[in-house]
């Protein structure tokens, strides 16, 4: 299985973005998504993990753990718990609603206020987004499948730039043609 979390619009104080399944090449959007805020130099539980590849295992210890197996009972069997992210320990996927509820965790939601004036951001329904998606990675992870998510950041980040698509060479030319049409009504 294979996952991405795309990071559109990172603020003062939260990333916002959107979790997508890609595995076998097709695209499936699960969930929104909330992060603490990139950060150049990292800040304890105020920096979202680095952009890169993970694996996903489920973590069987640990407070989370235990308040979601006591909250969910069996069918709750591990955190979402992303592997060797460097500089950080015990990055979980979730449920809470703001930023306030992440320490570099990936917080689920089902729909996303934006956190341009939400500074601390916002994602609603985390409880359904994560009834949703969690099944579907747990039993990934547990039928022996390598679970992976790619974090890729579209948003801007001070001292980092932004992403920018490159055009083919086949397409420059088109866009060389392209007249709008000067007309609007």
């Amino acid at each position: 299985m294979q996952l991405e979390v795309l990071r559109f619009s990172s603020q003062s104080d939260s990333t916002n973005g959107i979790l997508f399944d890609v595995t076998g090449g097709k695209r499936r959007f699960l969930c929104y998504t909330l992060e603490d805020e990139y950060r150049f130099k990292k800040v304890k539980h105020e920096t979202r993990i680095p952009e890169g590849k993970y694996k996903l295992t489920l973590r069987k210890e640990g407070g989370f753990h235990s308040r979601y197996l006591k909250k969910y009972g069996d069918w709750h069997r591990g955190m979402i718990y992303v592997n060797n992210v460097p500089n950080f320990e015990y990055i979980l996927w979730h449920t809470g609603n703001d930023d306030s509820a992440t320490s570099g965790c990936l917080i689920l939601g089902s729909s996303q206020s934006e956190n341009i004036v939400k500074k601390k951001g916002w994602v609603s329904a985390s409880v359904t987004a994560y009834k949703k998606v969690y099944p579907l990675v747990r039993d990934a992870i547990e039928s022996g499948q390598n679970v992976t998510v790619n974090y890729i950041d579209y948003d801007y980040a001070e001292g980092k730039p932004p992403k920018v698509p490159k055009v083919k060479v086949r397409d420059r030319a088109r866009i060389r043609r392209y007249k709008p049409n000067k007309k609007i009504f």
